[in-house]
């Protein structure tokens, strides 16, 4: 009874594990893996702790969870894959499975090492299958490890396409802004002297990728715990920028002259697609979820949005960008589009240990925008104030 038991036990290990590959590997969609979803988050638990105990260098710490996640995938499914082997193949050690010399061991870890060698197609062991049923079985499990592997192998190439592509919208939007992380300035270059017929095209651009990072977000959750140590290519700062570029646009400029971008399909795409990011990192934290509803914002955060806003209406009037007439009520609808995403950005920050200043600087100078000189007067704009051969990251 108690070998009957410990088959069905190992059965069940190497089900789920062929369930949870295919559902983190071949489904592919946020929140679907049983195995996977677990090793993130207790993953990330392990880090984030550890990188509070480390202090200052936390950072550095964090950006290594992301890549420890995926290789704690793989080393989970291999263990769990030969232990689940192991049950199955120990109760016949010494009948079904003999070894081709001397006395056949019957303990459990023989049978843990013939598990493993029988998801090799490649034979590393004298275990020999003596009935059909172990032959099969030995080779669903050659075929079974070689899958597994394959397939972990070509996840693990698409994450990295995808953090790449992720990498780059961030920084792309980050150099746009002039490095000032000031959606405002990025506004200013699209309609460079009052003009958005060429930034246009860049601003289709930037949609596009935007709903390519939201998918890839959605196809490997696991993206969501590559924390780099330069905020800017995190999520919520590259979201963020988007959100605030949108909210300025449908707020601060002329609905007689600028009516048409406002309402155009890539305004639209990129506030429905940076706001659906948002959310959906959001959610990967454990204290968010579908029903929580939005806080509402204090009456310092009106005030700060507002400052910000009048700023950000004198920089594009001094950049030659037509504005509202009516600065008031372009100042309550720009709090009331900010008030539709700020929440979910703050749990987002929350959840990879980013504080709001590192994200969102513009909220703890929002005057900051009208006090810049002229885009082309900027020299670190050019990456001077770094110098050309200094490292990004």
């Amino acid at each position: 009874m108690l070998h009957v038991l410990e088959q069905v036990v190992g059965a069940v290990v190497v089900l789920l594990v062929i369930a949870d590959v295919f559902l983190t590997v071949l489904y592919a969609r946020i929140g679907a893996g049983i195995l996977s979803v677990r090793i993130s988050r207790a993953t990330w638990w392990v880090f984030r702790h550890l990188a509070r105990w480390v202090g200052q260098k936390g950072a550095t710490v964090l950006s290594f969870c992301g890549p420890t996640i995926l290789v704690n995938y793989l080393v989970a499914w291999t263990i769990l894959l030969a232990l689940g082997a192991a049950m199955i193949i120990h109760p016949h050690l010494g009948t079904s499975i003999t070894t081709s010399s001397g006395t056949t061991p019957t303990d459990f870890v023989s049978a843990l090492y013939a598990g493993g060698s029988s998801m090799s197609i490649v034979r590393s062991s004298d275990f020999t299958p003596q009935t059909n049923a172990f032959r099969l079985y030995f080779l669903f499990n050659s075929l079974l490890g070689a899958s597994v592997i394959s397939l972990t192998i070509t996840y693990l190439m698409q994450v990295y396409n995808a953090l790449q592509r992720r990498n780059t919208l961030a920084y792309k939007l980050y150099l746009q802004t002039g490095e000032t992380d000031d959606a405002t300035e990025l506004i200013a270059g699209l309609g460079a002297r009052g003009s958005f017929q060429c930034g246009y095209t860049s601003l289709a651009d930037i949609a596009v990728e935007m709903t390519v990072s939201l998918e890839a977000h959605h196809f490997y959750p696991v993206l969501l715990y590559f924390r780099f140590p330069r905020p800017i290519y995190g999520v919520a700062h590259f979201t963020l920028l988007a959100l605030d570029e949108v909210s300025l646009m449908k707020s601060a400029l002329s609905d007689d002259e600028l009516g048409w971008l406002k309402e155009s399909v890539p305004v639209t795409q990129l506030w429905r697609s940076a706001l659906l990011l948002a959310r959906t990192e959001e959610m990967k934290s454990r204290k968010a979820s579908a029903a929580d509803e939005a806080s509402p914002p204090t009456a310092d955060d009106i005030q700060c949005w507002k400052r910000r806003y009048h700023a950000a209406v004198r920089r594009l009037r001094d950049a030659g960008v037509a504005t509202t007439n009516d600065e008031a009520a372009g100042a309550e609808n720009y709090v009331a589009l900010r008030s539709q995403w700020h929440h979910h950005l703050v749990r987002a920050m929350q959840l990879l240990a980013y504080s709001v200043s590192e994200v969102d600087p513009m909220s703890q100078h929002p005057e900051s925008s009208d006090r810049r000189p002229p885009f082309a007067e900027r020299r670190h704009t050019f990456g001077l104030s770094r110098g050309f051969g200094d490292n990004p990251q």
